[in-house]
């Protein structure tokens, strides 16, 4: 049942939805031509804006930092008192005013004239100030604000931040930005746990539990008790995985198996899995194969064969994962 507010709502969306695909039909050559000039920029992308457009402008710089793409956002009002001086000749500047006449960015604007820094406006008006002095302008289609008024920045903001965000995105897929690179920028929280790499998180050195193949079962049961991870790997005389020891295959060789081998108990050929790949990957592995660890190998040593280390599932879940 629709109610008043509903109504209002799919209006906006709508009134929003419709205008970013105006948006996305009238781009033209401006749009290579700003994304040109930050791409081969020296320094950074300077973004600054006031009201909505400076918060619209906090964002972009943020997505543009974050995506491989040097950014800063500058104040316009603090830059007329001193932080003009963090504007240097090797930057762009990218200036935001859906009407192009904000008095704060007068000062900015006629430092980057006088200076001959590049300048790119993003603005609903070419012709207005900040249209005319711009090198550049990234123009935002015309059309009614969604509240309904035309005073609440509402489809203007909307335009402004996906301009701003197929920017980030275009200068990302010219650098071939990948998710690795992507990582190194978002190392905390769940993003920063989702592309965690296996190389991140397993075990190595003294840490990793190993006995060879011929080792008398007590000493297995000595090197599972010191690394605390319930298993034990087992390497053959080339130091090759032979197989791995769990807490069920203890409880399958009961009888005896105190004047057994490593060989005698082990579970041979167990599931591996190579530094690189993603964590988020090696718990889908464990939660299908009902296991709570993995073996490293790595490719480049002995073919593959040897362990050099080993992932338990709650190194995964101490991150956020699984």
């Amino acid at each position: 049942m629709n109610t008043p507010f509903l109504d209002t709502a799919r209006r906006v969306i709508r009134c929003e939805a419709d205008a970013l695909t105006l948006l996305a039909d009238n781009l033209d050559d401006r749009f290579r031509a700003a994304v040109d000039l930050m791409r081969t920029c020296k320094g950074r992308v300077i973004v600054t804006g006031i009201g909505k457009s400076g918060h619209i402008g906090n964002k972009i710089a943020a997505t543009l930092a974050s995506t491989g793409t040097p950014a800063q956002f500058v104040h316009p009002a603090e830059a007329s008192h001193g932080d003009l001086g963090m504007i240097t000749a090797a930057d762009v500047v990218l200036a935001i005013s859906n009407s192009g006449e904000a008095p704060e960015l007068a000062n900015l604007i006629a430092y980057s004239r006088r200076y001959e820094i590049p300048l790119i406006g993003l603005t609903s008006r070419p012709e207005s100030s900040l249209g005319r002095h711009s090198d550049v302008v990234l123009e935002l289609p015309r059309t009614a604000e969604a509240c309904g008024t035309g005073v609440v920045p509402t489809t203007s903001t909307t335009l402004t931040l996906a301009m701003g965000d197929a920017v980030a995105v275009a200068l990302m897929e010219n650098r071939a930005f990948t998710a690795e690179h992507f990582r190194d920028f978002h190392p905390g929280g769940k993003l920063g746990a989702r592309l965690s790499r296996v190389a991140d998180l397993m075990h190595v050195g003294d840490k990793l539990p190993l006995v060879t193949a011929d080792a008398p079962m007590p000493e297995a049961l000595s090197e599972i008790s010191r690394k605390g991870f319930g298993v034990v790997c087992v390497t053959d005389a080339e130091g090759a995985l032979a197989g791995i020891i769990t807490m069920g295959d203890l409880a399958r060789h009961l009888d005896g198996l105190m004047t057994m081998t490593a060989r005698d108990v082990m579970t041979p050929s167990p599931v591996t899995i190579t530094p690189d790949e993603l964590a988020e990957k090696a718990v889908g592995v464990m939660n299908s194969r009902k296991i709570t660890c993995l073996i490293v190998t790595d490719p480049a040593q002995n073919d593959g064969k040897s362990p050099i280390g080993l992932l338990h599932i709650h190194d995964c879940l101490r991150v956020g994962l699984g």
